[in-house]
C-alpha cells in the first residue's frame, strides 16, 4: 500500500482556497445604476474600516467621513471596494465619494 504524504493534502487546500476565491477577494462596485449619467465632479474623498479575527473591527467607512475627508459639501457618485482576505480572517471596506 502507497504511504499518505500528507503535504499533497497540503497543496490541494491551499489550490482549492485559492482558485475559490476563498483566499483573496478585492472587488470594486459603483454605488449607482445611470453610469452614463454620472457627472462625477472635481473632488474625491475616501473613508475606510477594518476588521481582524472576525473579532475586532474599527474605522468609519460611511459616506459622511468620506465626503468630510475629501472637502466635498455636494455628493455626486460613489464607488465601495472590499478587500477579504481568508474567509473574512482580515477585511477592508472603503467607501469612495466623488463631488464638489
Amino acid at each position: 500500500m502507497r504511504r499518505f504524504k500528507w503535504w499533497y493534502c497540503a497543496v490541494m487546500l491551499i489550490a482549492a482556497l485559492s482558485l475559490s476565491g476563498c483566499a483573496y477577494v478585492h472587488t470594486k462596485t459603483p454605488f449607482d445604476t445611470d453610469l452614463d449619467k454620472t457627472d462625477l465632479g472635481s473632488k474625491v474623498g475616501t473613508a475606510e474600516a477594518r476588521s481582524i479575527l472576525w473579532l475586532v473591527a474599527w474605522g468609519d467607512a460611511s459616506y459622511e467621513a468620506a465626503a468630510r475627508n475629501g472637502g466635498i459639501k455636494v455628493l455626486k457618485h460613489a464607488d465601495q471596494e472590499d478587500l477579504v482576505i481568508l474567509f473574512g480572517l482580515y477585511v477592508r471596506w472603503r467607501v469612495v465619494v466623488y463631488g464638489d
